[in-house]
């Protein structure tokens, strides 16, 4: 049978399989923070596998690749440290936002911030910034959609229907629930996906050899080889290592993946949850090979094709594996976009039904309704707004297909990361922040980086070509903006009023 054939059958199989587990999600979905958080409801190993596949994501497995291929062996330093940050964050923070969120019912992480500074100014800031991910989730479609195009031959158009109606047929039914159970999944394919990779590249497979490889990419380009790649600011020099691991820090705990704390079932798993989260982690991040053997394959010939680098890793399998198994590969790289694209989709849909609907509009105008009813409403407007996100995020992914799916989602994570390293991050371990502290450094870490990153900063006052060239970089961007942000919570915090002992103290 031919590709195609092969890549439509696995496709349904996998459609069909995601269906049903959103429709075991659904049974599990009694109330609305069911749908939203899956509460005290998963163990350590899925919980674990469902982390560490949200976080990595189709960046990892189509934008890394194509990082590689473009610039070479440099950005392996990017693909096997960016873990290093995330779970350093989740490390110093997971704690905190696990017992105070429990304790307190909280559904998003905005709530979460909110109730943790008692501040409905901060929740509804970080409800309405947190719409910027839809970027991040516009990057996880183009990833489908590129998969689809290229294993299934459909027009784009066709590849990104499908892709926002698999999510849709899953994510409505079941919500959290089915988000974690297809994430766990679709993690534990991705690890598979990741050491196939991993070992092809040690055999040099489509080279002839390790050491051939080596040869044909030092070839094509030196740089390709070294441990810089001096043209890029996300790979030439230590700084930019620096700042991929600072800039990671608050990553895993965004919305779509810091919510997953609260599914954890025993606390007492926590350790045992981090450890393993922490090698699928770092097991993930092998597909980034991937990108190598296509640039030995192929040379540079991608780089100039409609799909450009991001089809790398779907033309390396197409070209060395039979079409049944490249086929399944294939479905395996649509499992990263889908186990990211619907953490997303929930955490996004959480920002209007709880964070905006439940927690701002609903007690204005339905200051009497009863907890029951108002759960209810909770719940039709969360798969509501979900559809509607999905809407939304593939006309978003439709006008920016062109671009590297890494540097697309950094547009969505970069400011996020860097208002969240004060109040969230800091705020995990030092009792001292303040409301006022926590607004100001939220707001001052958004807006340096986008002031930074879109170079409007460096347009009204010139800080030399240094600061120029690593503007560009979105971790230089959210690594600087979140060390001022970082100041400036606590410069203000020292200034402004505490939180009150009583409350700090079911925090900490």
């Amino acid at each position: 049978m031919s590709l195609f054939t092969w890549s439509w059958l696995f496709l349904g199989a996998y459609v069909l399989i995601m269906i049903f587990i959103g429709i075991v999600g659904n049974k599990r979905v009694i109330n609305a923070d069911d749908f939203a958080t899956a509460r005290s409801s998963y163990g350590p190993l899925l919980l674990a596998l469902a982390f560490a596949s949200t976080a990595a994501s189709g960046a990892t497995f189509l934008g890394m690749p194509a990082l590689t291929y473009t610039y070479g062996l440099s950005t392996l330093w990017i693909a096997f440290l960016y873990p290093l940050g995330i779970y350093i964050g989740i490390l110093i923070s997971q704690r905190t936002i696990a017992k105070f969120g429990n304790s307190s019912g909280v559904r998003s992480i905005p709530e979460y911030l909110g109730e943790r500074y008692k501040s409905n100014f901060l929740r509804v800031s970080v409800a309405l910034f947190s719409l910027i991910l839809l970027f991040y989730l516009a990057g996880q479609l183009v990833a489908g959609l590129v998969m689809f195009e290229m294993m299934l031959g459909l027009p784009k158009s066709w590849a990104l229907i499908i892709t926002t109606l698999v999510l849709l047929a899953y994510i409505t039914f079941g919500g959290a629930h089915a988000d974690i159970l297809t994430d766990g999944a679709q993690g534990l394919l991705m690890v598979f996906l990741a050491i196939i990779i991993l070992v092809l590249f040690l055999l040099g497979v489509g080279s002839d050899g390790f050491s051939n490889l080596i040869v044909r990419l030092r070839n094509d380009d030196p740089q390709l080889v070294s441990s810089f790649y001096s043209d890029s600011p996300i790979t030439s020099s230590v700084w930019s290592y620096i700042s991929l691991v600072i800039a990671h820090i608050p990553l895993g705990l965004l919305p779509h993946i810091g919510n997953k704390l609260w599914a954890l079932k025993d606390e007492n798993s926590r350790n045992k949850f981090l450890i393993l989260a922490f090698s699928f982690g770092m097991i993930l991040p092998a597909i980034t090979l991937g990108g190598a053997l296509a640039r030995g394959m192929f040379g540079d010939e991608l780089l100039y094709t409609s799909l450009g680098a991001n089809s790398a890793l779907p033309r390396l399998f197409i070209d060395i594996f039979p079409t049944w198994l490249a086929a399944l590969l294939g479905v395996g790289i649509l499992s990263a976009v889908m186990s990211t694209a619907d953490g997303l989709v929930i955490s996004t849909s959480q920002v209007f039904a709880n964070d905006i609907y439940r927690r701002t509009i609903a007690p204005i105008i339905h200051p009497n309704k009863s907890q029951d009813l108002l759960d209810r409403n909770v719940l039709i407007v969360s798969r509501v707004v979900t559809a509607l996100t999905l809407v939304g995020a593939s006309i978003l992914a439709w006008f920016t297909i062109g671009m590297n799916v890494v540097l697309l989602t950094w547009i969505g994570i970069g400011g996020f990361t860097a208002a969240l390293m004060g109040p969230l991050v800091l705020g995990c371990i030092w009792r001292g922040i303040t409301s006022i502290g926590a607004i100001f450094g939220f707001w001052t870490g958004a807006i340096i980086f986008i002031l930074i990153h879109t170079k409007l900063f460096t347009k009204v006052l010139y800080l030399g070509d240094w600061f120029e060239f690593y503007a560009d970089s979105p971790y230089s961007a959210a690594t600087i903006s979140g060390f001022l942000a970082v100041i400036v919570t606590i410069a203000i915090s020292l200034c402004t009023k505490k939180l009150p002992k009583s409350h700090l103290d079911k925090i900490f």
